[in-house]
């Protein structure tokens, strides 16, 4: 009886035992699963704002990658030059080097789509009572667009300028006048001065236009040798002027143009000393051909050895 009451205490005291055991082990689980409820909870949420918040920077545009500006510059219009020996009508030739529309000599040139020239000299043999002279030059550059020089059109504009400035420093010259042109091309310009020679006074026209992306310059002067009279200055830089027109038309033509005698890009032809931003492929100062500068010291050789024309008028 003892004995049962003692096995009925230990019985109760298990059953005790075990109920106090469960009630533990459940207080230990409660704060378990709100953990994870709550972790689960503010995951969902993180995850909830994350999206929320790339939606909303995805409809801003917020992320986006933005798109680099790569440099840019305008294309060249003229893509080739004519040939320089042909940029001018015989009628033309004849009006300025009378006695040498066929002494035409082409200066050399390592690249012709780029770079080339054409020269004339005329010889007008009188005799006893003396000759005419006249010399004609006229050369071709053309700029290509580049992203690190700028346009074509720009480097043409800043050689433009030099050409200019170069005709007007010329050694020896005399009586410099700047005369700015209109009508021809973006921009032109005439340089004229006096060169004194021991074989006479030769006057010089230098006449320099810029059409697109295209340089012209044309060199011309006269002279009277062995005493005959010398040319009058103004009639020369009119024939200049007028075969400047001509040269230009040509470049615009070779190109499938119509007569390249408008402004391409609103540069003033008053103010062609001003350089543009960009310099030029190639150094401005060098000119295609040899300058006009240097022109009137050919001019003895020739007086001094007229040519067959000339000869046979005599």
């Amino acid at each position: 009886m003892q004995r049962a009451a003692q096995r009925d205490d230990r019985a109760q005291l298990d059953q005790r035992a075990k109920r106090l055991r469960r009630v533990l082990v459940c207080a230990a689980a409660v704060p378990a699963v709100l953990i994870t409820a709550a972790c689960s909870s503010d995951s969902g949420d993180s995850k909830a704002k994350s999206a929320g918040e790339g939606t909303r920077q995805s409809a801003s545009g917020g992320t986006q990658p933005s798109a680099s500006a790569s440099p840019t510059v305008q294309a060249a219009a003229y893509q080739k030059l004519p040939d320089p020996c042909g940029v001018l009508a015989k009628k033309t030739l004849g009006d300025l080097v009378p006695e040498g529309v066929k002494s035409s000599k082409k200066g050399g040139s390592d690249d012709p789509s780029s770079r080339s020239s054409c020269s004339w000299n005329s010889l007008d043999n009188n005799g006893v009572k003396g000759s005419q002279f006249r010399w004609l030059n006229v050369s071709l550059l053309r700029f290509e667009s580049d992203a690190t020089r700028g346009s074509g059109a720009e480097q043409a504009h800043t050689h433009f300028g030099q050409q200019v400035k170069d005709a007007q420093s010329v050694d020896g010259a005399k009586n410099t006048k700047l005369v700015p042109l209109s009508g021809t091309g973006a921009e032109a310009t005439a340089v004229r001065y006096d060169l004194k020679k021991k074989e006479g006074l030769f006057k010089q026209q230098t006449v320099v236009a810029r059409v697109e992306n295209v340089v012209v310059t044309l060199d011309y002067n006269g002279a009277g040798l062995a005493g005959e009279k010398t040319p009058d200055a103004d009639d020369l830089l009119k024939a200049a002027e007028k075969a400047l027109k001509e040269a230009v038309a040509s470049v615009s033509a070779a190109n499938g143009g119509g007569s390249g005698q408008g402004s391409d890009d609103g540069k003033s032809s008053a103010s062609p000393s001003k350089p543009a931003s960009k310099s030029p492929s190639k150094p401005a100062s060098k000119s295609p051909s040899k300058p006009a500068s240097k022109s009137p010291s050919k001019s003895p050789s020739s007086s001094a050895s007229p040519s067959k024309s000339a000869t046979k008028k005599s």
